[in-house]
């Protein structure tokens, strides 16, 4: 790595200095629905927007990252200095969980499939030479303000340190090849492919190696969720993404009138997918898809021509994906609830004899 790009820590709030405007408060810009995403690349202008406590405006020239905690060799680095650093581009499904606020009882389909590029976590982790006991790595925000009624001066989120070293995990500085946007948290984010959108903390300042969780309402308060384990109910981050799909063809309402269909969505998970069944019967039957295989993390096309059955009227198509370890996706009540989509079946008319006349 290039040394040169490397200078000691910054000074405690020294960070907070860069940032030359705000717009605060809670923001959403909800995707399209499922039918209007068949790109395999969603554009920015399709891919959701959440943000939690307002964006950042912040001065790209005088921007720095500081490295430290539990490391040897702490340091901050600028903006000019990330780029001159060996880069990678990887493909991602890119998912918001949902409000930390609310119940997650149902599926949002707010996802989006997209190409990030930047320095990879775990060469910088490299530069810094972790320290004995180092098991958790916090990303710090320029972010600030109120979110589910408490007020805080920056949003923090953490990273096990084995995630942490993954080659995939990015400090990100492009989007889709172009430079990270206000929005998008530019001019630099943390990218965590296969993770949940909370854990990639935006308009990216400070990452600290430290010994334990870190103490932020966004980690010990909000996204957590309770499972079972050996009988025992167990509070866990929301780390890794389950199993989800949704179908993108046909559309809701669409009128089909031949004897089958042919039926196309994405489906996606941190592990990846092993398979996706369809059914239009109710559950009754289920048809296994071609699934086109995952060479990164981006999000898996899944095909197949469904046989519909002989009632005319209103009916479900169902698309019910699996992950690599055996995962299935729930039928209903939860946040990866399976998508279905109402289509009108037209009988075929009879045919009639060519009589030759």
């Amino acid at each position: 790595m290039n040394s040169s790009a490397f200078l000691p820590p910054l000074p405690e709030g020294a960070e907070r200095s860069v940032v030359i405007g705000r717009s605060p408060g809670f923001h959403l810009k909800p995707p399209p629905v499922p039918a209007g995403l068949r790109d395999f690349i969603t554009s920015d202008a399709q891919l959701f927007e959440t943000i939690h406590m307002g964006s950042v405006e912040v001065d790209a020239k005088r921007w720095r990252l500081q490295v430290d905690g539990l490391v040897r060799r702490p340091f901050s680095i600028g903006l000019d200095g990330l780029r001159q650093l060996p880069s990678v581009t990887v493909t991602a499904f890119h998912e918001c969980f949902g409000s930390p606020l609310v119940p997650a009882d149902g599926n949002l389909w707010r996802v989006g499939n997209v190409r990030w590029t930047g320095v990879p976590l775990a060469a910088l982790l490299e530069q810094a030479q972790l320290e004995p006991g180092a098991t958790h790595v916090w990303s710090d925000g320029l972010d600030s303000g109120e979110f589910g009624g408490r007020s805080m001066n920056r949003y923090r989120k953490d990273l096990p340190i084995s995630k942490a070293l993954s080659h995939e995990v990015l400090v990100a500085y492009e989007m889709n090849g172009a430079p990270l946007t206000r929005e998008r948290g530019g001019p630099v984010r943390l990218i965590v492919p296969g993770w949940f959108g909370t854990n990639m903390t935006k308009w990216l300042c400070r990452l600290s190696v430290q010994g334990r969780r870190a103490n932020s309402p966004f980690t010990t308060d909000w996204y957590n969720r309770d499972s079972e384990h050996e009988g025992k109910v167990i509070r866990e981050p929301v780390w890794a993404v389950e199993p989800n799909s949704m179908i993108t063809h046909p559309a809701p309402d669409d009128t089909i009138s031949t004897d089958d269909v042919e039926v196309k969505g994405w489906a996606w998970s941190n592990n990846g997918i092993g398979g996706v069944a369809l059914s239009a019967d109710g559950g009754a039957t289920w048809q296994e898809a071609e699934v086109r295989p995952r060479r990164e993390f981006e999000w898996q096309q899944f095909a197949a021509t469904l046989p519909l059955p002989r009632t005319p009227g209103p009916m479900s198509i169902v698309a019910r994906a699996r992950d690599a370890d055996g995962s299935i996706q729930p039928l209903s009540g939860t946040r990866n609830t399976a998508h279905s989509v109402q289509i009108n079946r037209l009988l075929p008319g009879p045919r009639t004899a060519d009589t030759g006349t």
